[in-house]
Order: C-alpha cells, then sequence, then structure tokens
C-alpha cells in the first residue's frame, strides 16, 4: 500500500462521521413544529393588574440599623425564609460621612477561604440566642460567599444594595441577631 492510499482512507474515515453529525445538526436546528407554541414572551404576557414578585417589592421598612466605621450605615430592610432551607438578608449599605469611603475589609470575616474571594460581607452572622446557635454567611460550591462582593468605595450620600445569605433557623425562630464585624449588632424578625 502507497502512502497516498491510506492518507485518502483516513481521510474518508474522518469525513464520515462528520457529515453525520452535520447532517444530524442542520435536522435538529430545524423550524418546524413551532407554530403550536404562543409567541408571547412572559413578560410580554403578565397583566398589568398582577402583583410584583420579590424582586419588584418596594424597600419594606427598616428591620434594623446597624452602625459601622468612617460613617458607614447598614439598614437591614428584609429577612426573608427561601423555601430551600436559606434567609437571605437584604437591605442597604450607605455612605453617611461627607467624603469618600472604603468598605473596611474586616466585614469579609477572617476565614482564609472567604478572604481569599475578595470583599464581602462573608464575616456576617446570624445568632439565635433562643437556640444558642450561630449559623454563618453561605458559601458556594468553590468556597465564595453568598453575599454581596467587591464593593467599590462609596462616594458621601451614595448607598449600594446588599443582601447575605444563611442557613435557616429553625422555622420555630423568628427573632435574630445580625452581627457584621466593625458594626453594632441589631436584632432582626425573620418573615416567611
Amino acid at each position: 500500500m502507497s502512502i497516498r492510499f491510506t492518507t485518502k482512507a483516513r481521510r474518508g474515515l474522518i469525513a464520515w462521521p462528520v457529515a453525520v453529525v452535520l447532517a444530524f445538526g442542520v435536522v435538529g436546528c430545524g423550524g418546524g413544529g413551532d407554530d403550536d407554541k404562543p409567541d408571547a414572551s412572559p413578560a410580554s404576557s403578565r397583566s398589568s393588574e398582577s402583583k410584583p414578585d420579590a424582586q419588584e417589592k418596594e424597600p419594606s421598612e427598616t428591620l434594623a440599623e446597624l452602625k459601622g466605621p468612617s460613617g458607614l450605615f447598614l439598614k437591614i430592610t428584609a429577612a426573608q425564609r427561601d423555601a430551600g432551607g436559606f434567609v437571605t438578608v437584604s437591605g442597604d449599605l450607605k455612605n453617611d460621612s461627607s467624603k469618600t469611603v472604603n468598605v473596611p475589609v474586616q466585614v469579609s470575616g477572617n476565614e482564609t477561604e472567604i478572604i481569599r474571594n475578595g470583599k464581602s460581607l462573608g464575616g456576617a452572622t446570624l445568632v439565635d440566642s433562643k437556640s444558642k446557635k450561630r449559623y454563618y454567611v453561605l458559601r458556594d460550591t468553590e468556597g465564595r460567599p453568598l453575599t454581596t462582593t467587591n464593593f467599590p468605595a462609596l462616594k458621601s450620600g451614595e448607598s449600594l444594595p446588599v443582601f447575605m445569605q444563611f442557613p435557616a433557623p429553625p422555622a420555630s425562630t423568628t427573632e435574630v441577631t445580625l452581627q457584621l464585624p466593625m458594626f453594632t449588632p441589631g436584632t432582626i424578625d425573620i418573615s416567611g
């Protein structure tokens, strides 16, 4: 056998599976059978009378106010128990001083894995005095805290929406204390 013959044979063996995959890809991308689907998207089919979802709600009452260093102020507006066994605490971090302030690195806590992922509210904890338990900020599978991360410098009067996610205390626990390094603690009520 010549080298030329074996090269042509190899090309033929490679070309055949590629052609089959391309043929199935074209058939799979065809537009047949789409006539049964409605043209309206979920957002456009929403009636004007529908209730807003959790992200569209107006900010509710203040649950707690935590004072921090350099004129930083954390106003907690929601502590919602989720169906998946989590509590999401959200609010606004505001600079009440007359100058630009950087969020201190200490609010990230002192755990190496959380610090490695940049500035965050990873040092926050929920304390359940009734059950005598402390709940730390949850992390994803790569060790990143489930909180607001990478804060910009806050100008005077500027605020930033923030969130923190924790494991949910027992359903009987409705009142917890939120603690954040360098901030005063605040007692909040969990809803849901």
